[in-house]
């Protein structure tokens, strides 16, 4: 992190150089007001209200000119205004009826310039199948915390052009994303993003940015997607079923948690040695490389017929 990133963000002030589009502490609580809108833990809201952090996160995604850029989670437009300044068209996708009302109109009175730039889906971003305009080439969100890793996930799936993607999350939430093999808590969410992509931590953010505060510390993480998927001849959903089988009883050998997915121990055990792996691992020391070798391994009799 750089030194810039490790000074706290202070959502009172802002630098003389921040634009009037970008919404503060005050723009924030007046629009919510005038809205009705009272941020709920159900829906896992917490608004950005510093123009600083928005154009942070902006600048640690490498958002560029060319860039489309899909973001979940609008909320009242903080980061969205700062990617319309950086990007060449933004595509946002909200679920709650009031903000997505709200949000075009928030865009034409802070960036006119920038309206015909944006696009509202008003829609479960786990239901979107398709998007607006061109395909989107990344992907930039403060995620609600109840549904990060699978709307994440859920993204990165469905739209392969996504091509980067900075994500803020729950900092627990982030460190299981970012973690690698061997770490206490790599773990499903860690195999199925390192499937797409190259992950990593890209920083951390503190708590007096959002109002309301939560109570956990929030992280952003950084996907780039792989260039080249992962060599295997295993589908994601059966390379997936492994990684969700050999996490299941993560405290059980492989040998053992893999049981039921191949219908036995034993069958277990010849689809581990077949892929090169201990029958003795566990599932918390196995690269995505591995769970992909392990499924081209399972017994003939467990595979589902043509």
């Amino acid at each position: 992190m750089s030194t810039a990133e490790q000074q706290p963000e202070n959502p009172e002030k802002t630098s003389p150089g921040t634009s009037d589009a970008l919404l503060g502490p005050a723009d924030i609580r007046e629009l919510a007001a005038a809205l009705g809108v009272r941020p709920t833990k159900q829906k896992g809201q917490n608004f950005v209200i510093d123009a600083n952090t928005v154009r942070r996160i902006v600048r640690t995604a490498e958002v560029r000119p060319d860039d489309v850029v899909v973001e979940v989670g609008p909320g009242l437009g903080s980061l969205t205004l700062a990617l319309l300044e950086a990007a060449d068209r933004v595509v946002a996708v909200e679920i709650d009826d009031i903000l997505a009302a709200a949000l075009p109109a928030t865009i034409e009175a802070r960036m006119p310039a920038k309206k015909d730039r944006f696009a509202l889906v008003h829609s479960d971003a786990m239901l979107v199948t398709e998007l607006p305009g061109p395909p989107p080439t990344a992907l930039v969100a403060n995620l609600p915390y109840n549904v990060a890793v699978p709307v994440l996930l859920t993204m990165l799936d469905r739209f392969p052009t996504i091509e980067r993607t900075l994500v803020m999350v729950q900092a627990e939430v982030a460190d299981r994303l970012a973690a690698e093999p061997g770490n206490k808590v790599y773990g499903v969410p860690s195999v199925k993003a390192n499937w797409y992509a190259h992950v990593k931590r890209a920083g951390s953010i503190g708590r007096k940015v959002f109002w309301p505060a939560p109570n956990v510390d929030s992280g952003l993480v950084s996907l780039v997607r792989r260039t080249e998927p992962i060599k295997t001849s295993a589908t994601k959903a059966e390379v997936f079923a492994v990684v969700d089988a050999a996490f299941a009883q993560r405290r059980k050998t492989l040998r053992a948690a893999l049981a039921g997915w191949a219908g036995s121990a034993a069958g277990a055990e010849a689809a581990l040695v077949a892929a090169g792996v201990s029958p003795q691992a566990r599932g918390e020391s196995l690269t995505v490389e591995e769970f992909a070798a392990i499924a081209e391994h399972k017994p003939a009799a467990q595979r589902p017929a043509l």
